[in-house]
Protein backbone atom coordinates (compact mmCIF):
# COMPACT_ATOMS: atom_id res chain seq x y z
CA UNK A 1 0.00 0.00 0.00
CA UNK A 2 1.27 3.48 -0.83
CA UNK A 3 1.43 6.58 1.39
CA UNK A 4 -1.25 8.27 -0.74
CA UNK A 5 -3.62 5.30 -0.28
CA UNK A 6 -3.28 5.44 3.49
CA UNK A 7 -3.67 9.24 3.51
CA UNK A 8 -6.83 8.96 1.44
CA UNK A 9 -8.41 6.11 3.40
CA UNK A 10 -7.69 7.70 6.78
CA UNK A 11 -8.42 11.27 5.63
CA UNK A 12 -4.99 12.52 6.69
CA UNK A 13 -3.87 16.09 6.04
CA UNK A 14 -0.96 16.35 3.63
CA UNK A 15 1.39 19.07 4.88
CA UNK A 16 4.29 18.46 2.50
CA UNK A 17 6.08 15.93 0.34
CA UNK A 18 3.40 15.48 -2.31
CA UNK A 19 6.11 14.16 -4.66
CA UNK A 20 6.79 11.16 -2.42
CA UNK A 21 3.20 10.02 -1.82
CA UNK A 22 3.78 7.04 -4.12
CA UNK A 23 6.25 5.53 -1.68
CA UNK A 24 5.35 1.97 -0.71
CA UNK A 25 4.60 1.43 3.01
CA UNK A 26 5.70 -1.82 4.64
CA UNK A 27 4.97 -1.06 8.29
CA UNK A 28 4.68 1.65 10.92
CA UNK A 29 6.44 2.77 14.07
CA UNK A 30 4.95 4.90 16.85
CA UNK A 31 7.32 6.86 19.09
CA UNK A 32 8.14 10.40 20.15
CA UNK A 33 11.73 9.62 21.12
CA UNK A 34 14.09 10.28 18.21
CA UNK A 35 16.76 7.86 19.44
CA UNK A 36 14.13 5.12 19.73
CA UNK A 37 13.06 5.66 16.12
CA UNK A 38 16.69 5.71 14.95
CA UNK A 39 17.35 2.42 16.72
CA UNK A 40 14.18 0.54 15.93
CA UNK A 41 12.12 1.86 13.00
CA UNK A 42 12.40 -0.10 9.77
CA UNK A 43 12.84 1.39 6.31
CA UNK A 44 9.64 2.07 4.33
CA UNK A 45 7.63 2.45 7.54
CA UNK A 46 5.35 5.27 8.55
CA UNK A 47 6.48 7.14 11.65
CA UNK A 48 3.68 8.23 13.98
CA UNK A 49 4.69 11.02 16.38
CA UNK A 50 3.60 14.25 18.04
CA UNK A 51 6.97 15.87 17.30
CA UNK A 52 6.94 18.77 14.81
CA UNK A 53 10.51 20.11 14.72
CA UNK A 54 13.05 19.86 11.90
CA UNK A 55 14.92 16.91 13.45
CA UNK A 56 12.06 14.53 12.59
CA UNK A 57 12.92 14.98 8.92
CA UNK A 58 16.58 14.12 9.56
CA UNK A 59 15.59 10.93 11.38
CA UNK A 60 13.06 9.94 8.71
CA UNK A 61 15.66 10.48 6.00
CA UNK A 62 18.34 8.57 7.91
CA UNK A 63 16.02 5.58 8.35
CA UNK A 64 14.48 5.77 4.83
CA UNK A 65 11.00 6.05 6.30
CA UNK A 66 8.02 6.26 3.97
CA UNK A 67 6.40 9.26 5.70
CA UNK A 68 5.81 11.01 9.01
CA UNK A 69 2.35 11.29 10.56
CA UNK A 70 1.94 14.01 13.17
CA UNK A 71 -0.88 13.36 15.65
CA UNK A 72 -3.15 15.31 18.01
CA UNK A 73 -3.74 18.17 15.60
CA UNK A 74 -0.13 19.35 15.85
CA UNK A 75 1.31 21.05 12.79
CA UNK A 76 4.91 20.93 11.55
CA UNK A 77 7.14 23.97 11.98
CA UNK A 78 7.84 25.99 8.82
CA UNK A 79 11.50 24.91 8.72
CA UNK A 80 10.34 21.30 9.06
CA UNK A 81 8.14 21.70 5.99
CA UNK A 82 10.96 23.24 3.98
CA UNK A 83 13.37 20.47 4.93
CA UNK A 84 10.81 17.74 4.17
CA UNK A 85 10.45 19.11 0.65
CA UNK A 86 14.25 19.08 0.19
CA UNK A 87 14.53 15.52 1.54
CA UNK A 88 11.46 14.16 -0.26
CA UNK A 89 9.75 13.05 2.95
CA UNK A 90 5.96 13.31 3.15
CA UNK A 91 4.54 14.82 6.32
CA UNK A 92 0.92 14.02 7.08
CA UNK A 93 -1.30 14.95 10.00
CA UNK A 94 -4.34 13.91 11.97
CA UNK A 95 -6.34 15.16 14.95
CA UNK A 96 -6.40 11.63 16.34
CA UNK A 97 -4.25 10.29 19.15
CA UNK A 98 -1.24 8.12 18.30
CA UNK A 99 -2.99 5.04 19.69
CA UNK A 100 -6.04 5.50 17.47
CA UNK A 101 -4.21 6.17 14.20
CA UNK A 102 -1.71 3.38 14.90
CA UNK A 103 -4.56 0.88 15.20
CA UNK A 104 -6.16 2.07 11.99
CA UNK A 105 -2.86 1.86 10.10
CA UNK A 106 -2.24 -1.61 11.51
CA UNK A 107 -5.61 -2.77 10.22
CA UNK A 108 -5.03 -1.23 6.76
CA UNK A 109 -1.62 -2.82 6.38
CA UNK A 110 -2.94 -6.16 7.60
CA UNK A 111 -5.52 -6.14 4.77
CA UNK A 112 -3.04 -5.79 1.94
Amino acid sequence: MKVKDIAEKLKLNIFSGEDSLNTEVNGAYTSDLLSDVMGNAKADSLWITMQTHINIVAVASLKDLAAIIIVKGNKPDEDTLLQSKKEGISILGTDEQAFEISGKIYNLLKEK
